[in-house]
């Protein structure tokens, strides 16, 4: 119980989950509804961006390259945010964040239909930059709810330890990361099934896991 209370806020497993939730239904969305861009996986950007100068195709680049740019936006406004409200307004900063993110999935469902994706891609890569730049932590140690290359690692790292060494406390932290994974791995299944039938408004199912991570995640 001692070690649950110093947990700060939003950084218990729950919340971890529903953040990793909501980030595998954002790219999932972006990907399917964007034009095969990512919100918050800008590496694949990169990626993309580099294949299609290779091949000559100059036209598609300009969705992945205004993702990049908004994420990079997005840290700037989070940023500011956190100079403005400390470590002692946490609580308050990460609600603030959260709201945000829920506020542009909320506007993004409205006009999905009626605006350029230029214009959607920008939006949801703000959110996505948000999360990522406010959620850094998990039960006191680095996390990241976007990209999970570094999760697959802790993972691998983890199970390797607890049958190499008997370490219980690395069995424990490979269950918790297996949850993150699990999530981000549902949320982008949920997006994936549900776009068929709600195409652009398909992102309130991100705004509404969030809405439970405000409620539930503190």
């Amino acid at each position: 119980m001692e070690e649950e209370q110093q947990i700060g806020a939003y950084e218990r497993l729950l919340s971890g989950a529903l953040l990793a939730m909501a980030a595998g239904a954002l790219d999932s969305y972006t990907y399917l509804e964007d034009g095969g861009v990512f919100a918050g996986l800008q590496t694949g950007n990169l990626i993309l961006t580099g294949l299609r100068i290779g091949r000559g195709e100059y036209g598609d680049i300009l969705q992945a390259i205004v993702s990049l740019l908004m994420f990079m936006v997005g840290v700037a406004i989070i940023r500011t945010v956190q100079y403005h409200y400390p470590v002692e307004r946490i609580v308050r900063r990460r609600v603030i964040t959260l709201a945000f993110e829920i506020l542009l999935f909320i506007v993004v469902s409205i006009i999905a239909d009626r605006v350029s994706e230029l214009v959607t891609t920008g939006m949801l890569a703000l959110a996505a930059a948000s999360q990522l730049q406010e959620f850094r932590t998990l039960k006191n140690g680095p996390f990241t709810s976007l990209m999970m290359t570094g999760n697959v690692r802790t993972l691998a790292e983890s199970v390797l330890d607890f049958f190499a060494q008997n370490d219980r406390q690395a069995l424990k932290k490979a269950g918790d990361i297996s949850t993150i994974i699990g999530s981000f791995f549902v949320g982008a299944l949920l997006n994936g099934y549900l776009v068929q039938y709600f195409h652009g408004q398909t992102i309130l199912l991100a705004a509404v896991i969030l809405l439970f991570a405000i409620v539930f995640g503190k």
